[in-house]
């Protein structure tokens, strides 16, 4: 089930809210944990299992590191390795196999291997969110227990389950015990949910046909394959910004406040700064549960470059079991690196705004493609190495709906820092970081209108899931 289709918008949401609402406030917990697993089921009940299962082993050895301090150190070696046995098995396991295959020349198929692991939708993210609360228990960061049912409630929270933002239940463990819930939190988040939904449809979705066919193109032209990079570089942000904003309008709608996870991406000035503003969820894991580990900048320079490297590489893999991942991660962890020695970490200027969106857009075009082969063919267009012009082909397969899309994303992503601006001051901030309406006229009538278009290009269009609900 996903937030952008019909059986989500006029079925479960609303009955889960009537449920929430109608349920009084100290069984409200039970009401999320049996709605976000009926959320997750809708997908695969047997995969629900192993979501449950995990669930368990990460309690069972919180509450062991609690009640025997002195082994504390062996019982979270055992419940790290068993959620990175999860994701190992489910998410590396069909990767190992091809590539010790293509080391020999071969297929798995061929070596007598004639089955694949499915992913479990959102893996990823719920394994981290239980990495993250064995290892705060551990550095004794979570203060206290607060049962079986809140903590089964926090990883299985169907805002943010499937894609993030990611959470550490340190900071949400009072909101499981207490929160408030008013009408103007409410309303607050379900502005931000339309408005979510509006990127996801009316944007991210209008220009993929255009990212589609340029991937698809064999030998794409200088026109083709920059235009195909563009509007990959705008469908994932407006597709993944989209979600998290619904994500964290669905929290305020049942009281919960959750982290921002994009800051304006597209003006940072070097890649360090972009992993500032881009996925802040996953960079601010990544740095306090690994980088810091590995010795951060403690150690000297020759270290740091190294752990900036390592972190973004294992970045990089925990994206997607491929090569196009992995040198992705490869390609960004060098980037930090150079920035980190030169002092590029630092520019201002239009000139490392353009460089900075230079190499985030190379950076996409291995994100996106099928394989190595299928990335270098849009470099060479790039280049210019495949002629620059259009053939009539491609000429009639451009939609001229996804040309404006992708004009109007280009628009939006330029002018993002200004009308953010401008939502700020017809929105006041209020403590925890909710936004409330003050001049509710003009914001109402916006959105309004953004979701009733949204909605009606729902009703037209096939089934398009968010692009990180495959990592």
């Amino acid at each position: 089930m996903v937030f952008s289709s019909e059986v989500f918008l006029f079925g479960f949401l609303p009955s889960f809210l009537i449920v929430y609402y109608l349920t009084p406030m100290r069984w409200r917990n039970i009401v999320i944990l049996l709605g976000s697993y009926a959320f997750y089921g809708w997908w695969r009940l047997d995969f629900l299992g192993l979501l449950i299962l995990t669930t368990l082993w990460t309690y069972l050895f919180g509450r062991l590191m609690m009640g025997d301090p002195a082994r504390r150190k062996m019982w979270i070696t055992i419940g790290v390795v068993g959620c990175l046995s999860v994701l190992g098995v489910f998410k590396y396991l069909n990767f190992f196999m091809d590539s010790v295959a293509m080391l020999f020349g071969t297929t798995p198929e061929e070596m007598g291997i004639h089955w694949r692991l499915l992913l479990p939708i959102g893996v990823s993210f719920y394994v981290f969110h239980c990495i993250s609360y064995l290892v705060d228990m551990y550095r004794g960061d979570v203060e206290e227990d607060v049962g079986l049912v809140n903590f089964a409630a926090f990883i299985v929270l169907f805002p943010q389950l499937v894609a993030g933002p990611i959470l550490r239940f340190k900071d949400l463990a009072h909101q499981f015990k207490h929160r408030t819930h008013s009408l103007d939190m409410f309303l607050g988040g379900l502005m931000l949910f339309f408005i979510g939904l509006a990127k996801k449809v009316l944007l991210a979705d209008m220009v993929a046909p255009l990212a589609d066919l340029a991937y698809a193109t064999p030998d794409p032209t200088f026109l083709l394959a920059w235009a195909g990079a563009v509007a990959y570089m705008m469908q994932l942000y407006f597709d993944f910004s989209g979600y998290s904003d619904m994500a964290v309008g669905l929290g305020m709608m049942i009281g919960f406040r959750l982290i921002r996870n994009f800051a304006f991406p597209y003006h940072s000035r070097s890649i360090t700064e972009f992993w500032n503003r881009w996925h802040i969820s996953l960079s601010t894991w990544l740095r306090d549960y690994l980088y810091i580990p590995l010795g951060g900048n403690r150690r000297g320079p020759v270290r740091t470059y190294v752990n900036l490297f390592t972190v973004m590489a294992l970045g990089g893999l925990w994206h997607g079991a491929a090569w196009t991942f992995v040198l992705w991660g490869f390609w960004h962890g060098g980037w930090l690196v150079v920035e980190r020695y030169t002092g590029l970490a630092k520019a201002t200027g239009t000139a490392a705004l353009i460089r900075t969106l230079f190499v985030v857009l190379l950076g996409w075009v291995l994100f996106r493609a099928a394989t190595v082969d299928n990335a270098m063919d849009i470099y060479a267009g790039m280049f210019g190495l495949n002629g620059f012009g259009l053939p009539p082909s491609v000429i009639l397969s451009i939609q001229s709906e996804a040309l404006a899309a992708l004009a109007l994303c280009i628009g939006i992503a330029a002018l993002e820092p200004y009308l953010g601006q401008i939502a700020r001051e017809q929105l006041m901030p209020q403590p925890g970081g909710v936004m409330v309406a003050t001049n509710t006229l003009v914001p109402t009538l916006l959105v309004t209108g953004l979701a009733t278009l949204a909605i009606m290009k729902l009703a037209e269009q096939s089934f398009s899931p968010f692009l990180y609900f495959q990592f």
